[in-house]
């Protein structure tokens, strides 16, 4: 078995005046693995990539990223992962290279570091010809690469991914894949949840549901489909959680 690059015990957390969304759940992630969290809406998997990033805090249990506790971390820990959020995580009105220059900086990489990083991702990215342009006069998927290219500046061992292809063409969808593909296949391992579930059978290998809280399945896709007879993550996720409509994500 590889190390873990994260190790969740017994973790409890709540919304304040609500019930426990988490109870004593656990769940242990393999370095260097692609691995998927789905559930439906409102079944906590956005809350617990919120929690493992250290947005939210917990009130029970332990995560550990790459051996380290997050509760009471320093600045140490922010080296170790990187995020890609849902929401546009950047200053609308800077470019791409002030953008970068900024949290460069505050992933703790000097003034050469960055430089050499911004160069090397907007090439990657395909952003070199905007780099000094506002953010803002972007189209969506070119906002997506940046916002890619923020989380990962420092070349992070652990990558969290909140839907990082929402809202983009098919085009950008798979230069982001492969390009997430190319960052696994170097050692980074990809903690990754998305509605788009043919593009998580591409991404993923090995994949948790979660439901109420809980999680109901976590196993390999192949090993998952062949135990429950589908051919398929979106009919496997039917057969799992059932048809009904589901409240709000959270």
């Amino acid at each position: 078995m590889n190390p873990l690059a994260v190790n969740i015990q017994d973790l409890g957390f709540a919304y304040k005046g609500q019930p426990a969304l988490f109870s004593k759940l656990s769940l242990e992630i393999e370095a260097g693995s692609r691995f998927g969290l789905f559930g439906p809406n409102g079944a906590g998997k956005t809350t617990l990539m919120n929690v493992m990033t250290g947005l939210l805090p917990f009130t029970e249990g332990s995560i550990r990223l790459a051996g380290k506790e997050i509760k009471n971390r320093d600045k140490s820990v922010n080296r170790l992962f990187g995020f890609v959020p849902q929401e546009f995580s950047f200053y609308q009105e800077l470019s791409p290279v002030e953008n970068l220059q900024f949290f460069g900086a505050w992933s703790g990489l000097n003034a050469s570091e960055t430089k050499q990083r911004t160069d090397e991702l907007l090439n990657i990215l395909g952003l070199t010809e905007v780099r000094n342009k506002p953010v803002e006069k972007f189209s969506g998927g070119m906002k997506r690469r940046v916002n890619l290219a923020i989380g990962v500046i420092h070349e992070p061992g652990i990558l969290f991914l909140d839907e990082p292809t929402v809202g983009v063409d098919v085009q950008t969808r798979h230069a982001i894949i492969q390009y997430l593909k190319e960052l696994n296949a170097k050692g980074t391992t990809l903690i990754y949840t998305s509605h788009q579930l043919n593009e998580a059978e591409e991404l993923c290998e090995k994949i948790a549901l979660i439901d109420e809280g809980k999680i109901i399945a976590n196993d390999t896709i192949d090993s998952l489909l062949l135990a429950h007879r589908q051919h398929g993550l979106e009919e496997l996720f039917l057969t799992l959680t059932g048809k009904n409509y589901r409240h709000a994500d959270v």
